[in-house]
Formats: C-alpha cells, structure tokens, sequence
C-alpha cells in the first residue's frame, strides 16, 4: 500500500511539473522566440489532455452519469441542486413551484401544503437523506425497469439483478416474469392510482402529482378515509412508514423545465425515473422502455391493445420524452436494453 502511495505521489509530481513546463513555454512563445522544436499546438493539446487526466471523476466507475465537461447539451440541464426527494428540512416549496404543481391535476380545494406536509412527517420519517446517502466516491449502478412489452422473451433478468438499484414503476409486476424483468426491486415509484402492494424490502417512492396525493399516504397509514381520488385507490397499505419516501415537487419540475423543455403538461413517471436515477447513481441502464420490435405499445404482463393510449391524451410529451432518452445513450451517458 505504501508502495502504491509513494509512486501516485511520483506520477502527481511528474504531472504538476510537466504543467508548469507546458505553462513556461507558452508564456515564452510570447515574448521571445518560438521554440520550434517544441511546437506550440502540440503544448496546448498536451496541457488539455492533462486537465482533462486531472479533472476529478465523480465516481470509479467506467462511465459517471454526472460526469460534467463532455456534452454541453448534458451540461446545460443536468442540476445538481434540486433536492430528488421531500423530507421535513426542504419541504417549503418556492412560490413559482408550487403555483405550477397546483395546477397538475388542478384540484378544486386543496388543502394547506404546509398543514399537509406538517401531517405527512408526522406519520413518515422527515429526515429521509435527498441523495439516499450517495457517498461521493464509489460506482452505484441503477437498472431502471419500464413495463414495455419489450421485456417479453428478452432473458434479462439476471443482467438486471445485478445492479446495486432496480426501480420499477406504477403496477408491474415481477412474479411469474422474472427470467425477463428480474424480481430485485429496491424502490418503486407510484401514485395513488398505480399503487400495488410491494415486499417488505422495497421503497415506495410516491410521486405526488396533487395534495390529495400527501393525504392520501397519511389517511393509508393511518384512518383509511380516503378511498377515492378521481379513480378508486387502496384506502390502506401495507408498506412500512419507514419504506416510504416521496419524489420532491421541485424535482418534478426541474425535470418538466430542464430536461421536457415544458413539452407535455407534466412528465411521465417512466422519465422521472430515469432522471431520478442519474441523481441517485452513477451508471444507469434502462430495460422496458419504448415500444417492442413490432412497433406495439403494450405492458409485458399483459395484451392490452389500448396500452398506448397515453400517448395521444396530451398529458405527456411520449415521443419527446423517448428522444430525451436516446439522447442520453448517445452521449454515453446511459444505456438503453430495448429487448424484443
């Protein structure tokens, strides 16, 4: 180990010195005669190569999904400080924000935010870490599952229970597909209206699209009263208070704003999962998104020819959000697994 040290510190001390060479020289081109035998576009590449060998990587994987400095496109919408999730020390929410998250699915008569989140981490816990507990050096590996009828057939399922996180979304299932989809799941984001119950080890991630939403966690741990929303939804869960945490309204539209470019009315949960995911890790692999091979729209549990639908309602951007997606895998920054 000390022999490991003692020569980083050798190869540190060349580098620095070769910098200050570079520097020298550059500085001297100026004001004297130019070197010919040190040419200066050779110097410049070589002290650009040098920043780029020095810049400190985020993580120690291969890849860094918040690597900055290689895609401006990247650079100009990846936000590090929205916080991905709500908890009792960034709960208030700016005027801008909440005026826009109101009139998601435009409630009638909202109760109060603050009363509502006052209540909400009475019952859940308030000091749920934003980045869950991301350490600075390491290389954390997300598998983030659509419910594409692509997955069909596709025999990945060990590939992606091998990440360190697997998100799954609204009612997917893993029992009975699991040589497909896998059967990890360390989180799962839902909304009232897609919620399913879920094992004892796995993290709700409610994806609150309305006040109601925050009620309905308390009355479904608690009294139970709130039973309909615009839809039927389950009055009681099962689901640990201390496995449930709730996707920040802020996060929500920093994904509406920064990378939807305001198309839609609001993202879909298919990518506010995959922009979660680049806040909480640092490879990101996606498996069930998009259509299957045939061009059919459809979930891989089930043949339900209306499954695209959502598509055409004008809630959300579908074929924007898709190219948002294939952008991201282009500049290296994920990987897309399109099955089937």
């Amino acid at each position: 180990m000390v022999a490991v040290r003692r020569r980083t510190l050798k190869v540190l001390t060349f580098l620095l010195l070769l910098i200050f060479l570079t520097s020298f020289f550059l500085n001297y081109s100026h004001t004297a005669v130019p070197a010919a035998w040190f040419p200066k576009q050779m110097v410049l590449e070589l002290s650009e190569n040098l920043r780029k060998l020095l810049r400190p990587r985020p993580c120690t994987c291969a890849r860094c999904v918040s690597q900055q400095g290689l895609s401006a496109w990247f650079d100009q919408r990846f936000n590090q400080t929205p916080p991905p999730l709500l908890n009792a020390h960034n709960a208030l929410l700016d005027e801008d924000t909440y005026q826009w998250w109101l009139k998601l699915q435009r409630e009638k008569k909202p109760n109060s935010l603050n009363d509502t989140i006052k209540e909400l981490f009475s019952v859940v816990p308030g000091n749920v870490d934003p980045l869950l507990e991301k350490r600075l050096v390491g290389c954390r590996r997300c598998a983030v599952v659509g419910n594409s009828g692509n997955l069909k057939e596709s025999s990945y399922g060990p590939e992606i229970d091998s990440h360190d996180f697997v998100l799954r979304m609204n009612k997917a299932p893993t029992a009975g597909f699991e040589a497909d989809v896998g059967s990890k799941t360390t989180h799962h984001l839902v909304y009232p209206e897609s919620f399913r119950e879920l094992a004892e080890n796995v993290s709700m991630v409610l994806v609150p699209f309305k006040i109601t939403d925050l009620q309905w966690v308390v009355s479904a741990k608690t009294t139970g009263t709130i039973s309909h929303t615009y839809v039927p939804v389950p009055s009681k869960i099962k689901v640990k208070q201390d496995k449930i945490l709730v996707y920040h309204p802020a996060f929500i539209k920093y994904v509406f704003d920064s990378w939807l470019q305001g198309h839609g009315r609001y993202p879909s949960t298919g990518i506010l999962s995959v922009i979660f995911s680049m806040h909480i890790c640092d490879e990101v692999d996606l498996y069930g998104f998009g259509a299957d091979s045939k061009g059919n729209w459809h979930h891989y549990w089930e043949n339900n020819p209306s499954a695209g639908a959502f598509r055409k309602t004008g809630v959300h951007d579908a074929d924007f959000e898709s190219n948002v997606t294939a952008t991201l895998a282009a500049i290296n920054k994920i990987r897309i697994f399109k099955g089937r």
